[in-house]
């Protein structure tokens, strides 16, 4: 089983998406004054129906778009028309769902084997010989 296969896929609802119309940046030539083609979308993580510990792992990332109330803002402008923005900051927030999606593994920490506390002292008392053999001679 591969590792997307494993993940839920979380679905979001339309109504947890708050989606506005604004004018893009930059220069676009005679339609920039007036074509409001860029998607200003609000995403609230707390009142939003995802399941709590998915909530929880989202509100912790360390995401310049989450502010502190807990929204997530994407800003798209990308593309020419406003449908394809729209589909651009909904793929977004989609792929950033779907990252938080499933539960970190435990670290489980390891010890050392056998064999390489053997080969660590065999080294150490090698370096020491040698430092040993440089030491000045004395009758």
């Amino acid at each position: 089983m591969t590792a997307a296969a494993k993940r839920p896929e979380l679905r979001i609802a339309e109504d947890d998406v708050e989606i506005s119309a604004i004018r893009a940046q930059g220069s676009g030539g005679q339609n920039v004054n007036k074509v409001s083609s860029a998607i200003h979308m609000r995403f609230d993580i707390a009142a939003s129906a995802l399941p709590d510990e998915v909530k929880e792992r989202l509100l912790t990332l360390s995401d310049s778009r989450i502010n502190k109330s807990g929204v997530l803002v994407i800003k798209a402008q990308q593309h020419r028309t406003q449908e394809m923005n729209k589909l651009d900051a909904l793929s977004r927030l989609s792929e950033l769902v779907q990252s938080v999606a499933t539960p970190p593994k435990k670290r489980r920490p390891t010890k050392p084997s056998y064999g390489s506390k053997q080969r660590a002292r065999a080294e150490k008392s090698q370096r020491s010989e040698k430092k040993a053999l440089r030491a000045r001679i004395s009758d």
